[in-house]
């Protein structure tokens, strides 16, 4: 409104309703274009991991960012593709935006410090040159990547040639309510590829699951399958096949039918302790990622007996229970996870969105109040 000299809300209103162009300078002010290099290292991983196991002869793969914002996620997808021994030939990336804002400066591609986070920043050597104001990607990862103004629900694959093979959609769903949810995952998976992959973010990690997606069992990737048949909608993630039962979450000495005391577990070396909880944790993790959301429920109580309460135990224990459409048991574990760590990033976007879902709004809002507080806290300067 100030931008348009206009003070009363109803001009604006009319203005804002019959001008596409201002429509898109209000879509450009609200977006919020956060994001780095490299941000969730594992999703990248996944990728390239996904395109070496399922890659056809001759097959040229399709990569789709959306949200794109300013263009770190695109480039950190070529970077991991070269990285993985593919040629320029042999993919092309795509990112997509609604922002026209974030689309120019994708393109113009001058990046500063706060879109290199972290300790690893070995890419930028190998990827990136010095230019005025910041870094750019050098010319080779540059040409990988094609951007455009789109809205979601405006993409469409209307030949086997247009659709993609993994798509990122990391951090969007998390804006919608559950029925546009629903339609966005039903919309990803007809321009996704059969066995395609999507990555999501992890305060969305619970909703591929009921909308046709099966877990890529990638730990920390928040990877889905797109499967080769269409199924019906399920209510919970479907079952992994079955595999061994893990043999680690108890020490090798005591039976199996009898249950190793706190006193004895705090009393052995501490080397062999914090093996067996990393063990643990590790096997609760494995199967929550692989839908087995029972094993992973028992597996994370066995992990409390043992070891006493933890606040990722607690975590993967909430997030089994949201997957399992059991929000009244996820909130409790999700409060729990906050009760030992208030700052704990991904249960604060978790339950801030079960809460939404749930209609307490206040809660939500105080929850995602907290979360931008913390991101605003650790960009670096």
């Amino acid at each position: 409104m100030a931008a348009t000299h206009l003070t009363e809300p109803a001009a604006y209103w009319r203005l804002v309703t019959g001008s596409r162009h201002e429509l898109q300078e209000l879509i450009n002010a609200v977006v919020i274009p956060e994001t780095w290099f490299f941000r969730d290292r594992e999703a990248f991983a996944a990728l390239a991991r996904h395109a070496r196991a399922n890659r056809r002869p001759g097959q040229h793969i399709r990569i789709l960012s959306l949200p794109c914002s300013t263009g770190e996620e695109p480039y950190s997808a070529a970077m991991a593709m070269f990285d993985a021994g593919f040629a320029a030939s042999d993919f092309h990336i795509e990112g997509i935006d609604v922002s026209t804002r974030n689309i120019a400066e994708a393109e113009q591609a001058v990046y500063g410090r706060n879109s290199f986070r972290g300790e690893d920043l070995a890419f930028r050597a190998r990827f990136c040159e010095q230019v005025p104001g910041g870094y750019r990607p050098v010319a080779t990862v540059l040409r990988q990547v094609t951007f455009r103004a789109a809205n979601l629900f405006d993409v469409t694959a209307t030949a086997p040639s247009e659709l993609y093979d993994v798509v990122f959609c990391r951090n969007l769903l998390i804006y919608f309510d559950r029925t546009r949810q629903e339609r966005a995952l039903a919309h990803l998976r007809a321009i996704l590829a059969p066995g395609g992959m999507l990555l999501v973010g992890p305060a969305e990690s619970s909703l591929p699951g009921l909308c046709g997606f099966v877990s890529a069992r990638m730990p920390m990737a928040f990877a889905f399958l797109k499967q080769e048949a269409e199924t019906t909608p399920r209510p919970t993630l479907p079952p992994a096949p079955k595999v061994k039962p893990q043999r680690v979450l108890r020490p090798a000495t005591p039976s199996p039918t009898r249950p190793t005391s706190r006193l004895s577990a705090a009393s052995a070396r501490p080397e062999t302790t914090a093996d067996l909880m990393r063990s643990s944790l590790a096997a609760i993790e494995r199967a929550a990622n692989a839908g087995q959301l029972d094993e992973a429920k028992a597996a994370a109580g066995q992990h409390i007996d043992r070891f006493g309460p933890a606040a990722e135990v607690y975590y993967l224990l909430g997030l089994a229970h949201d997957a399992g459409k059991e929000p009244d048991r996820a909130i409790e574990n999700y409060r729990k996870t906050l009760y030992l760590a208030p700052d704990h990033r991904e249960t604060l976007a978790h339950l801030a969105l079960l809460l939404q879902r749930q209609g307490d709004l206040d809660g939500a809002k105080v929850l995602s109040a907290r979360l931008a507080r913390l991101e605003k806290r650790s960009r670096v300067p």
